[in-house]
């Protein structure tokens, strides 16, 4: 008997161990095919892909613009970039980018760029309102013109009216990319109806203004002011 017993007591052991193995086996199991029932269906994000087509129309590429800036590309850090709004309003306001594209309603609109040295581009363009990010600020009632001022010092002014009266943006993508740094990243004006001068990049800063002499880069050099398309 008491040789017996020292041979079926090894198998005890093993076979609880055997059980435990098993078990531990099948909860890892178990947990791998709940994590991957819950996580398949997922979509997993590879990026913007840049669009061709939207509505029936035809975009160029975003590649299709040229050069012509007065010191190339900037290249502005959104961790630290700040847009101000400031001049005739009631409370100058700083922005973060994060501030601009998460917090106000986004629009999309279809516009073509006519550059003064004969070339055009049509992009779906997306951002906000510049109506909506001035109107937070307050504005006075004696502004008339908006300028806006960009990182590589650059300048231009629109009246007031054409903001408002035209649903103007301030994108940050452009064909669902977001804004390359030649392309104006953070934010581009979109001034349609008007000449590309008038569609300034890399945005730091818009000022109100009554000062309707206010001429901005290229006007100072003989472009006309209004850049109305001919």
């Amino acid at each position: 008997m008491s040789y017996l017993f020292w041979l079926t007591l090894p198998s005890k052991k093993i076979i609880l161990t055997s059980f435990l193995l098993l078990l531990a086996f099948t909860t890892v199991s178990v947990g791998a095919m709940i994590w991957w029932a819950t996580t398949a269906n997922e979509p997993v994000d590879l990026g913007y892909v840049e669009i061709r087509e939207y509505e029936g129309q035809d975009l160029s590429s975003i590649n299709a613009f040229r050069e012509n800036s007065i010191k190339g590309p900037q290249y502005v850090d959104n961790e630290t970039y700040r847009l101000t709004i400031t001049g005739l309003v009631n409370n100058e306001l700083n922005y973060t980018y994060d501030d601009i594209v998460n917090n106000y309603q986004l629009f999309k609109k279809v516009s073509t760029l006519h550059c003064v040295e004969g070339w055009s581009v049509t992009i779906l363009w997306e951002g906000v309102l510049v109506r909506d990010l001035i109107g937070a600020a307050g504005v006075d009632p004696n502004a008339t013109v908006v300028i806006f001022y960009a990182y590589d010092g650059y300048s231009t002014s629109v009246p007031l009216d054409y903001i408002i009266d035209n649903n103007i943006i301030m994108a940050y993508k452009m064909n669902n990319v977001t804004l390359p740094p030649e392309r104006g990243f953070p934010f581009q004006l979109v001034a349609e109806s008007k000449y590309g001068y008038k569609w300034i990049k890399w945005i730091t800063a818009i000022e109100l203004s009554d000062n309707e002499e206010y001429r901005g880069y290229w006007e100072r050099r003989g472009y006309p002011n209004d850049a109305d398309l001919r």
